[in-house]
């Protein structure tokens, strides 16, 4: 596994990050090592409050958990991110096992530290239709805010891509910008 570390508002000693790749190689089981990235954002937000962001991206999957810890304690929240990550790949474990199996990958294994009960199906409760309209980002927020809706679908008027734009946990805004790949 591959390891990208980015630290913002904080500087870190390197037995932080030795740990933090200590912790997440147990999940190195679930991908292959050659394929797998693991990209861990640290910061400081506030008064001592530690905020961990792990993506793992492997394969065609894509893994992410974001924790906090009071008190600088970077270690508890790596080991939250980290035990969430997990907890989701348990859950999700026989859609992800036949999905990982069609890539080549081994099925996740079960672990014995904690229980997680399977999802069983999907339950879509409502399904909306609506045109996508074209539009600046500027426009959409607007609208977002407008609706008071947390997100908004919407087509950028610059270059006619689908976007997506919305409130993000911690303040401001977030965009997302697909791409068509051919």
């Amino acid at each position: 596994m591959k390891y990208a570390f980015t630290c913002k508002k904080v500087t870190l000693n390197d037995s932080i990050k030795e740990y933090a790749e200590k912790k997440i190689n147990k999940l190195q089981r679930y991908f292959r090592e050659e394929d797998t990235t693991a990209y861990v954002t640290f910061s400081v937000e506030k008064e001592h409050l530690c905020s961990v962001e792990v993506t793992i991206r492997g394969g065609g999957t894509l893994l992410r958990a974001q924790t906090e810890a009071p008190d600088g304690d970077m270690r508890g929240a790596i080991d939250a991110a980290v035990g969430y990550i997990e907890r989701q790949i348990l859950k999700n474990k026989t859609r992800l096992a036949k999905r990982l199996r069609s890539e080549g990958f081994p099925p996740p294994a079960p672990t014995d530290d904690f229980e997680v009960a399977e999802e069983k199906e999907f339950n879509i409760v409502r399904t909306k239709r609506f045109s996508v309209k074209p539009m600046s980002t500027e426009e959409a927020i607007l609208q977002m805010n407008l609706l008071d809706h947390s997100f908004f679908v919407f087509r950028n008027s610059a270059d006619d891509s689908l976007c997506i734009v919305y409130c993000r946990k911690n303040g401001g805004y977030g965009l997302i910008v697909t791409d068509d790949e051919e």
